[in-house]
């Protein structure tokens, strides 16, 4: 433990030692080591997940391909670049290759600029969540180009149907950011884990807003019972029916990207991110990440999808009054 904390305090030297170029390097061994992590983390979320759905199903999931179907993604990986990519005629390919790169961009910056303890993080931003959540607003545009651009109309009815459903939903998220924000005093993302620290997690000073956020961030991952994208007895595959398999493949890492992205701020805005006893403080926030993570697979194996209505009802009828209200009592208990 002491070791790493060398290395760490190692890496901030450099970061911080107005040198151009060690600092250079020092942002790069951050992003190579952020990169390596979400690497792994889609890696083993997707073979976990594939696995725990088919346990709670009562089925093996994958088996042979390596000890316990460990090498079925790769396989799988192997299969998909391999294979041709198929351009429909009426389909615009920079528009439906600029929306991927965007949403794969974004997700991969936020989590560059979250922090994964004290010490370790790239830049301290006073606004912190802020600049997160400006982000994540960008996606549903760039779902809607993808789905258009495709020039197929099950694309485009899906592009539709998934910017409402993420616009429905991105109002009571940032509201309850705003309560963590006021609890905190900040929207620094250092200032909410200190909080935590020494006031008690989130989660249990504002359960409301907890749950509110953790459903808003399903429905803006598009993960189930939110996974509007895949009606598959609907839309075929939603916006991303004509995406040939090297492009389908980066989606799914998108996917999984967005994810780990999602669970790291459910962890450190509700969780006390990095905050634990014993272990270093990037170990306790992928711990927690992690168990978020697995709670998400097994509410894909047990729900069945909402239907379009129902899902904009919920967002918009029930999600922004409560998370109005959290707001009030959050200023009224913890603040007044």
């Amino acid at each position: 433990m002491t070791s790493s904390y060398n290395i760490i305090g190692l890496w901030q030297a450099w970061l911080n030692s107005g040198n151009l170029l060690l600092s250079a390097i020092a942002v790069l061994i951050y992003a190579i080591g952020v990169m390596i992590v979400i690497a792994i983390f889609s890696y083993m979320f997707g073979w976990a997940e594939r696995k725990i759905i088919a346990k709670i199903q009562h089925r093996h999931g994958p088996t042979y391909v390596g000890k316990y179907g460990i090498l079925q993604n790769l396989a799988d990986l192997i299969k998909l670049l391999s294979k041709e990519n198929i351009v429909p005629s009426n389909a615009n390919l920079r528009l439906m290759q600029l929306s991927v790169i965007f949403i794969l961009s974004a997700s991969t910056f936020l989590v560059l600029i979250l922090p994964f303890a004290h010490s370790l993080q790239v830049a301290n931003f006073g606004t912190g969540l802020l600049i997160v959540f400006v982000f994540i607003s960008f996606m549903p545009l760039a779902v809607f180009v993808g789905g258009v651009s495709s020039g197929n109309k099950f694309g485009h009815i899906s592009a539709q149907r998934s910017v409402l459903m993420l616009l429905s939903y991105e109002l009571p998220m940032v509201l309850v950011v705003a309560a963590a924000a006021m609890l905190s005093g900040s929207f620094n993302i250092q200032q909410v884990v200190l909080t935590q620290a020494s006031r008690g997690y989130f989660a249990l000073l504002m359960p409301i807003g907890f749950v509110i956020f953790f459903i808003a961030m399903l429905a803006e991952f598009e993960r189930p019972p939110f996974d509007i994208r895949e009606a598959d007895s609907e839309l075929i595959s939603g916006w991303l029916t004509d995406f040939s398999s090297p492009y389908y493949a980066l989606v799914l890492f998108i996917d999984y990207t967005r994810m780990f992205l999602g669970s790291l701020l459910v962890a450190i805005i509700f969780l006390g991110g990095w905050s634990g006893p014993v272990l270093p403080g990037p170990v306790w926030l992928i711990f927690k990440a992690t168990l978020v993570a697995l709670f998400t697979i097994i509410i894909r194996a047990t729900t069945v999808r909402m239907r379009i209505d129902r899902m904009l009802r919920l967002g918009w009828m029930w999600l922004l009054p409560l998370s109005l209200i959290n707001l009030i009592l959050t200023y009224i208990i913890f603040v007044a």
